[in-house]
């Protein structure tokens, strides 16, 4: 498989930022959730590399470890929902009938409400933690990985090597596991690489509404929430959480757009 300039740079910008939050602890000069009053709104300089906040917390200790909780959030959630998608999705597919109606108006019910909105409905009756969010957008998330699962499934099913398969006495768990899944999950992986992007940005979006993350967590939209509380602060308060948060989005979109191009002959071959 050939990547792209532009996969291979948001390949790049992913796992320097997973690099990040996972030695945040030792890359990190300062406590995230230090305070020092005296000294907020301080520039950067050589003690402090991207300056201080509202609190006078380091921001750049704030931004390393705000990468290790959006990656965890994104990727946790995301790894839920795709299996939870998997298992329902391709269990109507390859079924069919009655199960493959009800799953699927489940789906549509789902689906006929905005997710971004839904995800703040869910979010506003649950208490702000890290786990409440995880479980928000796995909730929210699972009906698109479903319904790609369930139109991989209706095709691989009637090929010839499952009817051999199903004409030697497989059981249908045997043949969904080991012969089918493994054929669909690349558009699964294509769908999940652009889900990450989009709940690093939901997952940011509730914690700049203070419904996300609980407020003493150093993430990215904690420190939005932050620097948006006071009329006049210095741009950099604002500027570096919203860079990161920019950069991470761009990266997954650039490795899902990349991956789509590279697994999917028809699409390549149409540019």
């Amino acid at each position: 498989m050939k990547l792209t300039f532009t996969t291979k740079l948001g390949l790049v910008i992913i796992l320097s930022f997973f690099f990040v939050g996972l030695l945040a602890p030792w890359l990190s000069p300062y406590d995230p959730k230090g305070t020092d009053i005296a000294s907020r709104f301080s520039p950067p300089s050589s003690t402090h590399w991207l300056g201080q906040d509202k609190l006078g917390g380091d921001m750049y200790s704030k931004l390393l470890y705000g990468a290790k909780i959006s990656l965890t959030v994104a990727v946790t959630a995301t790894m839920i929902s795709l299996l939870i998608g998997l298992i329902l999705g391709s269990t109507a597919g390859y079924f069919g009938g009655i199960l493959d109606e009800c799953l699927m108006r489940l789906v549509d019910i789902l689906l006929a409400f905005p997710g971004l909105l839904l995800v703040f409905a869910l979010a506003a009756f649950l208490k702000p933690s890290l786990y409440n969010v995880v479980l928000i957008f796995s909730l929210v998330g699972w009906t698109g990985f479903a319904r790609v699962s369930r139109a991989q499934v209706l095709v691989e099913k009637e090929k010839e090597f499952v009817q051999a398969i199903r004409s030697l006495g497989a059981s249908h768990i045997h043949i969904l596991i080991r012969h089918i899944w493994p054929n669909i999950l690349s558009p699964l992986i294509v769908q999940a690489s652009f889900a990450m992007g989009g709940i690093i940005i939901g997952e940011s979006s509730l914690s700049f509404l203070g419904i996300g993350v609980p407020p003493d967590h150093p993430s990215w939209g904690n420190m939005l929430f932050l620097a948006k509380q006071s009329a006049f602060q210095p741009t950099f308060v604002a500027l570096f959480p919203g860079l990161a948060i920019m950069t991470t989005v761009l990266g997954f979109n650039f490795l899902g757009d990349g991956l789509r191009d590279a697994w999917d002959p028809k699409l390549k071959n149409s540019r």
